[in-house]
């Protein structure tokens, strides 16, 4: 059953590119102590990932901060090296763009999106959540559309 309200984030490593390269990060120290938006998506450079998602959240960084949010985390199952160039092509300098590369994280929340008849691998679902200390406020699962993990839905949450 994929992870839902109450329930506590999944210890993990990731990772994320710095100036020196990839740079290992596990989720407790992305969580611990801080309110979070996690807002993950199936691919870097997909069409509907980099037209309207992490757009929507680049766009409204500003106002998420607002509402008591220290964190703003996009997670792919990508490798840091894809993941940071994406994010500096879409200007998202206030969000972290972390790597789900062996879909540690993706499994362990059960959000796990098999696109291997489409030669795509395994990758996430699309969803957003608020996780304050690491602990599962609201989260917003995609069905196939694109409307429950926008940014528009966190801030309404918020």
């Amino acid at each position: 059953m994929p992870i839902q309200v109450g329930d506590t984030l999944p210890s993990v490593e990731l990772s994320e590119l710095s100036k020196d390269g990839p740079q290992k990060v596990t989720s407790d120290e992305l969580f611990a102590n801080k309110k979070v938006v996690l807002f993950a998506l199936p691919g870097a450079y997909t069409p509907t990932c980099s037209a309207a998602h992490l757009p929507g959240f680049v766009v409204q960084a500003d106002a998420l901060k607002a509402k008591g949010v220290d964190e703003i985390i996009c997670l792919s199952v990508n490798d840091a090296f894809v993941m940071g160039a994406w994010g500096e092509s879409q200007n998202a300098e206030n969000i972290r763009m972390i790597a789900d590369g062996s879909a540690n994280f993706t499994e362990a929340v059960d959000l796990v999106l098999d696109l291997t008849d489409a030669n795509m691998g395994i990758r996430s679902q699309r969803y957003a959540l608020i996780a304050n200390d690491g602990v599962v406020e609201w989260i917003g699962i995609e069905d196939g559309g694109f409307e429950h993990s926008t940014v528009e839905a966190v801030l309404a949450a918020l």
